[in-house]
């Protein structure tokens, strides 16, 4: 999905939990019975990319139907009458977290248009860097929104296209967007999927008995039994009827740099991302940290779910026991806001364990995936030492992240991240840590099996950590130019 945007709002966040937040996940068919059935169940294996909406829309011949729900995919969709709400053989569907001022039912996907041609529905994973641009050219045209959604930009783009052919509006609208996504979208007689010219988000095409199936990741193909057949290209299109697929390359052509993070975090490990499996990658991460952060501990302890592969790794490569220290309890739901910080702690360990017989007396080394703020890994070794650890060591199995993202990962603006305002040594002493490490750059890309990262042209989307972003940012370099020009203003009058 895309990132909606009020004012450049924070994202509204669980205070519990302060890891990245991917914004969503997308997956359609094409030709099948039940197809909105299908849908239901490859937005399952994609939960993990958006947990606070969903949506899926089918077209039955004659005309389209819409569901968008808040909530978790299960809720919504798992009624025995889903076909009778649902009806179709093409249907496409969406998982979405949202951001301050966009958590409405208004701004859930997938999102439909009636065209003189017929109608289109679309869902959307990553953000458009010049959403604003296009959303205020396109009101003072005259053009009427009814969400606060880049996606929604997608639509009217598309609309306004004079090209006779529908997929000639699609190539029209797409030169006119920039940023990091990939699409889906049915129409009267297409499924069209699309992914953006650098390739930062994901997408993959997948075979279900003979018939087209496109999904952010592969573990919603393994969820409905379709064979994976290849990724959709950086900077392709694909549009698949009754004759079958055609492929159309509608932009410059330029070096795919996909997003580095969907290794590190977002993708579930049993995933291939780009012909690689994330759970492997996430083991050589590991594997690089333990040589060049090393510690002299007894036992080797993830922070679950999504430290695990790393910290595998990490324990293989030093030598060392690898124990589940931190019990996660996978039946408790989202953490609401508590309004006592006794209440609050009592929320993390509804969802986080200590495992005393592992941790007592130990001298115990952490492996994260990665850290933001850095509030829940406070949490997590507090825990840990009440629960007995002698020592208390923590790992994480990316670089520092430096800067924000704007291609579809909540993550907060720099000021926030503690890495950008810390040394390695007072992050220890924040985090109340024996010791603190990172995976370097070098290193991540090591493990990535790329080689040395080409400062000229990265292998991959990884401004996260380098400050490299791969496109312009055209609303944020216009905001902070309005910003900058209120500053001086107000100088000005101050100094009259």
């Amino acid at each position: 999905m895309s990132q909606t945007h009020e004012r450049w709002s924070p994202p509204v966040r669980d205070p519990l939990d302060d890891s990245p937040r991917l914004e969503c996940g997308v997956f359609g068919i094409f030709d099948v019975d039940q197809a909105a059935a299908i849908v239901a169940l490859g937005l399952h294996s994609l939960q993990h990319r958006g947990q606070e909406a969903c949506g899926i829309a089918s077209f039955d011949g004659q005309r389209f139907h819409t569901e968008r729900h808040m909530g978790h995919v299960a809720d919504a969709f798992g009624g025995m009458d889903l076909m009778q709400r649902l009806p179709g053989r093409a249907a496409i569907g969406h998982t979405r977290y949202s951001t301050a001022g966009g958590s409405f039912i208004r701004n859930v996907q997938p999102m439909f248009a009636d065209l003189e041609s017929g109608g289109v529905a679309l869902a959307h994973n990553g953000n458009l860097t010049n959403f604003l641009t296009l959303r205020e050219q396109l009101v003072g045209e005259g053009h009427i929104f009814q969400s606060t959604s880049d996606s929604e930009v997608i639509l009217h783009l598309i609309a306004r296209s004079r090209k006779r052919r529908l997929v000639e509006r699609f190539i029209e609208a797409l030169s006119q967007i920039e940023g990091g996504y990939a699409l889906v979208a049915i129409t009267n007689k297409k499924l069209i999927g699309v992914r953006d010219p650098l390739g930062i988000r994901p997408l993959v095409l997948g075979d279900l008995d003979g018939k087209a199936v496109l999904a952010s990741e592969t573990c919603a193909l393994d969820m409905i039994g379709a064979r994976f057949v290849r990724d959709v290209e950086h900077g392709e299109l694909v549009v698949i009827d009754q004759d079958g697929l055609t492929s159309y390359r509608p932009f410059p052509a330029e070096r795919a740099r996909p997003c580095i993070f969907e290794y590190v975090y977002f993708a579930r490990p049993d995933s291939i991302v780009n012909g690689k499996s994330v759970y492997e990658l996430r083991k050589r991460m590991g594997r690089r940290l333990a040589q060049e952060a090393p510690a002299d501990v007894d036992v080797v302890v993830p922070v679950p779910d999504s430290g695990v592969p790393a910290a595998l790794g990490f324990a293989k490569e030093a030598g060392l026991p690898y124990e589940l220290g931190i019990i996660r309890n996978h039946y408790v739901g989202r953490t609401f806001i508590q309004p006592t910080q006794g209440q609050r702690e009592m929320g993390v360990r509804m969802k986080l364990s200590p495992n005393r017989a592992v941790l007592a007396g130990k001298k115990v080394v952490l492996v994260d995936d990665s850290i933001v703020r850095g509030t829940n890994s406070i949490r997590v070794v507090r825990m840990v030492r009440e629960a007995g650890a002698k020592e208390v060591h923590l790992r994480s199995a990316s670089p520092p992240l430096m800067w924000p993202d704007f291609y579809g990962i909540d993550m907060p603006d720099r000021d926030k991240l503690l890495a950008a305002n810390h040394s390695v040594e007072e992050i220890a002493k924040i985090l109340n840590v024996d010791s603190m490490g990172y995976l370097s750059v070098d290193g991540l890309y090591w493990a990535m099996e790329a080689g040395p990262r080409d400062p000229v042209n990265p292998q991959f989307t990884d401004h996260y950590f380098t400050g490299d972003y791969p496109t312009r940012l055209l609303d944020r370099e216009i905001a902070e130019g309005r910003n900058e020009a209120v500053e001086r203003q107000l100088s000005f009058l101050v100094g009259a």
